[in-house]
C-alpha cells in the first residue's frame, strides 16, 4: 500500500507542478479557442492540460517500475508497457485536436488504433464470466472487438462529461478510486497477481486527476481538453479489462463448489466491472441520451449540443459550483454503492443505504424547481431566493426620484458598468423631459 500511495502522490505532484507552465505554453502556442455556443465559460480558457497529465502517467509508471515490490508487475506482465503505448498515442491525437479541431471521425479511428495497438501487447479479455454458463473462452476476434468498443465506450463517455470545471477530472477519480479498493482487495486479499496492474493504473489515475483538479476547480484557469479527457478515458477502461478479462473467477475461490457456481456467485463483483457503465454510469447516461438525441434530430452523433446532464443541471437553477458537486454525489453513490454489493451482495443494509441517500440525491436535485415559503423568523437563514419578496410600494413620480438620485461619475471606485449605465439613462431622461416642456 505504501508503494501505491507513493506512486499516486509522485504522479499528482508531477501533474501539479507541470500544469502551471503548460497553462503558459498553451496560451503562447494559441490553443485558448474562442467561447461557442455550448460552452458555459465566460472567457476565453487554454486548453492542452492533458500535456500535464501525461507526464505525470510517465511519471507514476517510472517510479513504478522501479519501487521493490511494484517493479515485479513489470517483469510479470507486459500491460503497463502495452497501457503506455495506447496512452501516448491517444494523447497525441488529443493535443493536435486541442489546437487544430481535428474532424470527430479522425478521432474515433485513432481511439479504435489505440485501442489495438494496447490489443497488441497484450492488454485484452481473454474470457468473459457469464451467469450460469461459467467463464466463455473468447477467440482472438472476439476479445479484440470487445476490447476496442469498451476503449471506444469509455473514452467518448469521460470526454462527453467534459463541460464543466472540475467534472470530468473528479468524477474519473471517484470511479479510479471505487476501481483501486477493489482491485487492492481482490490482489492482497486473494493474493492474485493478476489484479496488480489495474491497481497500479487506478492508484496512477487518481495521481493525475487529483494533481490536475487545483488547476481546474471553478473558476479553471486550464482545461484538459480532449488530450486530457481521453487520456484517462483510456487509463480507466484499461484498468477495468486488465481485471476483467485477466483473472479467472474461480481463481478466487470464495467457496467450494465448481466454477459455475464460483462465476454465479461472483457475478455482483464481476458485472460491475466487464462493464464500466455502472462505475462511470452518469458519463455513460449522458452518452447514451446525447447519442439518441442527436440522431432523434437527424444530426450526427458527434454534433455538440447544449443537451448534456450538466447543462441541464444548470438550467434548472443550480449554480456552477453545485452542478459539479451533484454530479460528484452521484457517481461516488453509484461506483462506491457497486463496490460495496460486490464485497457483500446479500446485506439488506447496503441497498437500504443506497436508496437513502439516492432520495437525498434527488431531493438536492430538485431543490431549485420549488421555492417554499418560509417563516419571518427563519428568512434570515435561508437563501435569498426563499425569502419572501415585499410587497411593491406605490412608485412616486419619476421627477422626485431623479432629483433624490446622487449623480455618479464614470470611473469612481466601487461602481460597477451597471450602475453607471442607469444613472446616465435617469439623467438622459431627465433632460428630454425638461427640453419637451
Amino acid at each position: 500500500m505504501r508503494e501505491y500511495l507513493l506512486t499516486l502522490c509522485i504522479t499528482a505532484a508531477v501533474t501539479y507542478l507541470l500544469t502551471g507552465p503548460v497553462r503558459k505554453f498553451a496560451i503562447v502556442a494559441g490553443a485558448m479557442p474562442e467561447i461557442r455556443a455550448r460552452d458555459v465559460h465566460r472567457e476565453p480558457t487554454p486548453r492542452l492540460g492533458g500535456i500535464a497529465m501525461f507526464f505525470g502517467l510517465c511519471a507514476g509508471l517510472l517510479v513504478a517500475d522501479h519501487l521493490t515490490n511494484l517493479s515485479e508487475v513489470f517483469e510479470k506482465s507486459n500491460e503497463p508497457r502495452a497501457l503506455l503505448s495506447g496512452a501516448a498515442l491517444i494523447w497525441l491525437i488529443g493535443v493536435l485536436d486541442d489546437k487544430f479541431e481535428i474532424d470527430a471521425l479522425i478521432k474515433l479511428g485513432g481511439q479504435m488504433i489505440a485501442a489495438g495497438v494496447m490489443v497488441m501487447q497484450g492488454l485484452t479479455i481473454l474470457w468473459l464470466p457469464i451467469p450460469s454458463v461459467g467463464s466463455v473462452a473468447l477467440t482472438q476476434w472476439q476479445g479484440t472487438l470487445l476490447t476496442v468498443a469498451l476503449v471506444v465506450i469509455t473514452i467518448n463517455a469521460v470526454n462527453f462529461v467534459d463541460g464543466l470545471d472540475g467534472l470530468a477530472a473528479g468524477m474519473v477519480c471517484i470511479a479510479a478510486a471505487a476501481f483501486f479498493l477493489y482491485a487492492y482487495r481482490i490482489w492482497y486479499s486473494y493474493g492474485i497477481e493478476a489484479a496488480a496492474p489495474a491497481t497500479l493504473f487506478s492508484a496512477i489515475l487518481m495521481g493525475m486527476c487529483l494533481g490536475f483538479l487545483p488547476h481546474n476547480m471553478h473558476p479553471a484557469r486550464i482545461f484538459m481538453g480532449d488530450s486530457g479527457s481521453m487520456l484517462i478515458g483510456l487509463v480507466l477502461a484499461a484498468g477495468a479489462i486488465s481485471i476483467t478479462g485477466q483473472i479467472d473467477p474461480d481463481a478466487l475461490k470464495l467457496f467450494a463448489g465448481s466454477e459455475k457456481a464460483a462465476v454465479h456467485q461472483t457475478v455482483p463483483v464481476y458485472i460491475p466491472l466487464l462493464l464500466p457503465l455502472s462505475i462511470i454510469a452518469v458519463p455513460a447516461a449522458d452518452l447514451i441520451s446525447a447519442i439518441v438525441r442527436r440522431t432523434w434530430r437527424g444530426q450526427s452523433p458527434f454534433a455538440a449540443d447544449r443537451g448534456h446532464l450538466h447543462h441541464r443541471l444548470l438550467e434548472i437553477g443550480h449554480s456552477h459550483s453545485r452542478a459539479v458537486w451533484i454530479m460528484y454525489f452521484w457517481s461516488a453513490l453509484i461506483a462506491f454503492g457497486s463496490l460495496a454489493y460486490s464485497v457483500n451482495s446479500a446485506s439488506m443494509w447496503i441497498v437500504l443505504g443506497v436508496v437513502f441517500l439516492s432520495a437525498i440525491g434527488l431531493a438536492l436535485l430538485l431543490l431549485p424547481r420549488f421555492t417554499p415559503r418560509v417563516p419571518v423568523w427563519a428568512q434570515a437563514v435561508v437563501p435569498p431566493r426563499y425569502r419572501r419578496r415585499r410587497r411593491a410600494v406605490a412608485a412616486e413620480p419619476v421627477e422626485a426620484e431623479v432629483e433624490q438620485r446622487t449623480p455618479v461619475a464614470v470611473g469612481v471606485a466601487g461602481v460597477n458598468g451597471a450602475t453607471a449605465l442607469s444613472t446616465r439613462q435617469h439623467v438622459q431622461e431627465r433632460r428630454t423631459a425638461e427640453t419637451s416642456r
